[in-house]
């Protein structure tokens, strides 16, 4: 499981450091945008009817076919002889990517007792942490040794090794009679455009952003209320209190950290890779927080690691709204940046583990599905969102408008507070 985690994250960020590499031999600079926004709408489809098919098929054959779909993908994106091309190996890519996503997390609820799921659940965030760590140089060094094809023609094998360690501990289906609900198909599909809208306009990259960003928020808030369960938008206490407080504290976080190495290096004078290192040392603190909710007995109880780590994201993310202040000392944003790290690490797991909890027999897959379609549509909403905003203050006072778009991440994190997540 560490090892299809690590590998998805690793091709998300293997990708961003290759790009532009992409760009050069392929062309296409217009749909730079589009390689990143197709995967993320092609997700939010397969995060959308995955669960039910995953709850009346089981989990074994939802691995083969998200792994071989994936690895389709990539297969696709490294042979492409054009742009266009790529970006189909790109939506591939995302649909294989949602489908092992959730079929990973009904692999928890089926093979690990609830005592045991916050160690899973640290293991799989240090998955995810570890390729920020390596994944940026290896795949450097792989595209200037081979070439850019490599990064991606390289994951198939890997990818099929850890599907092999994993595919004894899928179960068989489910009793679930539910299939894959047509209408529902029809809403996700709806909520993807609004997802790739939200993405492209958010670029800024054309005169009519404003109207994309606009009207993608509005298809994809209309879609999200068909696909979450009920009562997600009151947060009626339950499942849809607990996505509430993912969504607000994933909001809270992606959105704070698109515009603190702006900061750092406008403002504080730090280049680029101790920058960098600033965003490292929150991932680690994530990775560190994750193991904290898992192994240390005074937080045995799910809602206390809740509510502290909601608390300290929403202070020390606000917290880091200083950095944009001269008069601050430079290790007050830092630290405050590595505890919201922390915060986060503590409350997310816990969170999941409390998702799943709620899951009835045979409604794993779902349960997952919502969990993951929610952390998508709820970053897609931050990022793009925090664009508009700092749009209006990039010819003025760039620097105010990202402490204020930092400052008000923190205010956003804050509201899960009050949450009753019982």
């Amino acid at each position: 499981m560490f090892s299809l985690a690590f590998l998805f994250a690793f091709e998300a960020l293997a990708v961003a450091t290759v790009m532009p590499e992409v760009v050069r031999d392929l062309g296409g600079l217009s749909l730079y945008a589009l390689a990143f926004a197709a995967p993320v709408a092609a997700s939010v489809v397969a995060l959308s009817i995955a669960g039910d098919w995953i709850d009346r098929h089981g989990s074994a054959r939802a691995l083969v076919v998200g792994v071989v779909v994936f690895c389709a993908g990539v297969v696709i994106a490294g042979l492409a002889p054009s742009m266009e091309v790529f970006l189909v190996g790109r939506l591939v890519h995302g649909l294989g990517g949602g489908v092992m996503g959730v079929a990973l997390y009904v692999v928890i609820a089926e093979s690990y007792p609830v005592a045991l799921r916050p160690r899973v659940f640290a293991i799989l965030t240090a998955a995810w942490v570890l390729p920020a760590l390596v994944g940026p140089l290896l795949a450097g060094i792989v595209a200037d040794l081979l070439g850019w094809r490599w990064v991606f023609l390289a994951v198939p094998v890997v990818a099929l090794g850890a599907w092999w360690l994993v595919r004894s501990a899928t179960a068989e289906p489910g009793e679930s009679s539910a299939g894959v609900d047509r209408r529902r198909l029809g809403w996700a599909v709806l909520a993807a455009a609004g997802v790739a809208s939200l993405a492209l306009g958010g670029q800024r990259q054309f005169d009519a952003w404003l109207v994309a960003v606009g009207a993608g928020v509005a298809v994809a808030l209309l879609a999200a209320g068909r696909l979450l369960p009920p009562g997600t938008w009151r947060a009626r206490p339950g499942l849809p209190a607990v996505l509430v407080a993912r969504g607000l504290l994933g909001a809270s976080f992606a959105g704070a950290e698109v515009y603190l190495p702006l900061l750092l290096t406008t403002e504080r004078g730090l280049s680029l890779s101790r920058a960098g290192l600033v965003l490292t040392a929150a991932a680690v603190a994530w990775c560190l927080g994750a193991q904290a909710a898992a192994r240390v007995p005074a937080l045995r109880d799910e809602l206390l690691r809740i509510r502290i780590g909601t608390a300290v994201v929403a202070v020390a993310v606000a917290s880091t709204a200083t950095v944009g202040i001269s008069g601050v000392p430079l290790f007050v944003p830092v630290v405050a940046w590595t505890c919201a790290g922390f915060g986060i690490g503590m409350a997310f797991s816990t969170l999941s583990v409390v998702a799943l909890a709620t899951a009835e027999g045979g409604e794993a897959g779902r349960v997952s599905s919502y969990l993951q379609l929610n952390d998508a549509l709820a970053d897609a909403f931050a990022m793009a969102l925090g664009a508009v905003v700092f749009a209006g203050f990039v010819g003025s006072s760039p620097a105010l408008g990202a402490s204020l778009l930092i400052l008000g991440s923190g205010l956003v994190a804050a509201a899960a507070v009050p949450l009753r997540l019982r």
